[in-house]
């Protein structure tokens, strides 16, 4: 059954006229995933500043169009059906990266769409220390904020301040934020327009040092040469997902072209012609084994977007 866009040719208009070519329309996005899987947007648009991003908004409030940010494409399954109304993807003023030493303290001024890996190399170079619980998180600093991204030490840790816009306050506001494991207490409909962070200052040569040997680990550990979008359940409390995956003899297991990795077992790769379908299919018989067999419920770390077609 073919699905019918949320946008109207007002809208599409609107977005034209404002952007150019910087709005795309029916534009597939599994290109700008790291699974390389997923349908196309209704509308796929690029915002330099807060102020086309406050245009934006102001036009998803009033015509109550769905909206979606797409950042680095990690962590991320986006349905074979696409994704209805619009999707935005922050540029220009929002991949602005500052870093600064203070006496004490080394100091990040990061836009939404910043990267992660680029602040956790700057940070580190001046001793930023904890940032190595950042270190290879291929995702947005925005993102990262979101979902507060992190392995021992998590991001929302060292934000000491986070400015969003809304829908319903389309302009730069600060807002207080919850933390919890892989979790915040930001709003879904709040997009992270830029953030600020303080690490405590140390030895710069012993930071890149162990922030180096995080990023050797991972790579051995991690199958990171096929497209994939890092773990996709989150540890239960006390254990890790990845042991109780291998110990239900989940590594290899395959569902048309997605298959549980053999070097890790969190993480499912696209071996070449991979659905969101056969993705989420897998998902769910690794959950359920485990389920079955140690009666813990894996809790999903990847998101889950757009229409799954059946």
């Amino acid at each position: 059954m073919k699905t019918v866009p949320h946008l109207d040719d007002t809208d599409r208009t609107a977005l034209h006229d404002h952007f150019g070519e910087r709005a795309h329309f029916d534009a597939p996005l599994a290109p700008h995933t790291w699974w390389k899987i997923g349908g196309p947007a209704d509308a796929l648009v690029d915002v330099e500043t807060s102020d086309e991003l406050a245009f934006v908004l102001r036009r998803v409030f009033k015509r109550r169009l769905p909206m979606f940010v797409l950042g680095s494409g990690s962590n991320l399954l986006v349905g074979d059906g696409g994704i209805r109304g619009i999707v935005l993807r922050l540029s220009g003023d929002f991949t602005t990266l500052d870093v600064r030493a203070e006496d004490t303290a080394v100091i990040a001024e990061a836009g939404g769409s910043a990267s992660l890996p680029a602040l956790c190399t700057k940070v580190a170079t001046l001793g930023g220390i904890g940032v190595d619980g950042l270190a290879g998180i291929p995702a947005t600093v925005g993102g990262s904020i979101r979902m507060n991204a992190g392995t021992d030490r998590e991001i929302g840790e060292f934000a000491t301040e986070v400015v969003v816009q809304t829908p319903a306050r389309p302009d730069p506001h600060p807002i207080d934020v919850g933390w919890r494991y892989r979790q915040t207490s930001i709003p879904p409909d709040a997009i992270v327009a830029r953030t600020s962070l303080r690490f405590e200052r140390g030895d710069p040569k012993a930071v890149r040092e162990r922030l180096q040997s995080r990023l050797v680990r991972r790579k051995a550990t991690q199958p990171v040469a096929i497209p994939n979008s890092g773990s996709c359940f989150r540890n239960p409390e006390g254990d890790h997902a990845g042991r109780l995956i291998e110990a239900v003899g989940a590594k290899g297991w395959r569902e048309g072209g997605a298959e549980v990795s053999g070097l890790h077992a969190n993480f499912i790769v696209n071996t070449g012609d991979a659905s969101a379908r056969d993705v989420a299919t897998l998902l769910a018989r690794v959950r359920r084994a485990v389920e079955e067999r140690f009666g813990v419920d894996l809790h999903l770390e990847v998101h889950l977007v757009g229409e799954f077609t059946a």
